[in-house]
């Protein structure tokens, strides 16, 4: 029982103290706002990185999320729900939750873990260190550029994978499930609103956000070596991934709650 107790006290001690590190990760990023224009090619340098990088990815992810729930949609409307609603429900999800939560996903994998890495390994290796002994700010050289272009990309390349979502989601109803052109989209549009298109895009600004954080604060704080560096890696993917969850919740819960 006294182990279990202690294990416990341990663990929330560990959450606190990672807690008030984030914070001030945070604060650092703010207090570095001014210099964003003077370190513009900096965050053009990772928006190049995140944005750019990450396209072939997104469109793979993007085009099968489209005909893998064009598919569902279907086999839960036989017999039940016409074919003709198939473009509203299917386009619905896509704008409000399979686009931005997915590409946020993927996206912890490709650019949270690789964030984390770069830094990882420029800790374990003192250049980190180096940096601040030529008195540049680490927050400001390495977090912030990295943060704005999250921030400012995966809204973009989120637009692009409900796109071809939705081409995709399209292309199944119309060659699998005899639905035209006009039946799939006269639906869609029949459903739309801009708050669903508008409300993912606001998720995917907090999914980048979020993202951009861990990796950096994993990348920041990893002790060990190369093993510390994998360990690193793998830290910043799941808590980016389980973090992109819980803020899905949390925001899907105020914006169309």
């Amino acid at each position: 029982m006294t182990l279990l107790f202690d294990w416990f006290i341990n663990k929330f001690e560990f959450f606190f103290l990672e807690i008030g590190r984030i914070s001030m990760l945070i604060w650092g990023i703010i207090l570095s706002f001014p210099r964003f224009f003077r370190d513009r090619k900096l965050i053009l340098d990772q928006m190049e990185h995140i944005g750019v990088g990450s396209i072939p990815l997104v469109v793979i992810i993007g085009f099968f999320t489209g005909t893998i729930s064009t598919w569902q949609a279907a086999y839960q409307f036989q017999g039940f729900i016409s074919l003709s609603y198939l473009g509203s429900a299917v386009t619905k999800a896509i704008f409000i939750e399979l686009g931005p939560v997915l590409t946020a996903i993927v996206l912890a994998g490709r650019v949270g873990a690789s964030i984390a890495a770069e830094l990882g390994t420029m800790k374990v290796t003192e250049q980190i260190d180096a940096l601040e002994s030529l008195a540049i700010n680490p927050v400001r050289y390495l977090v912030m550029p990295r943060f704005i272009a999250s921030i400012i990309m995966l809204p973009v390349i989120t637009i692009i994978a409900n796109f071809v979502a939705i081409l995709g989601a399209f292309g199944v109803a119309y060659f699998f499930q005899d639905v035209s052109f006009q039946v799939f989209f006269t639906s869609a549009k029949r459903v739309f609103e801009m708050k669903d298109i508008f409300g993912g895009l606001i998720k995917a600004v907090f999914f980048g956000a979020s993202t951009s954080i861990l990796g950096c604060h994993v990348g920041l704080n990893a002790q060990g070596g190369a093993q510390g560096v994998g360990n690193a890696t793998i830290r910043a993917f799941v808590l980016a991934a389980a973090m992109t969850l819980v803020l899905d919740y949390i925001l899907w819960t105020t914006i169309f709650g």
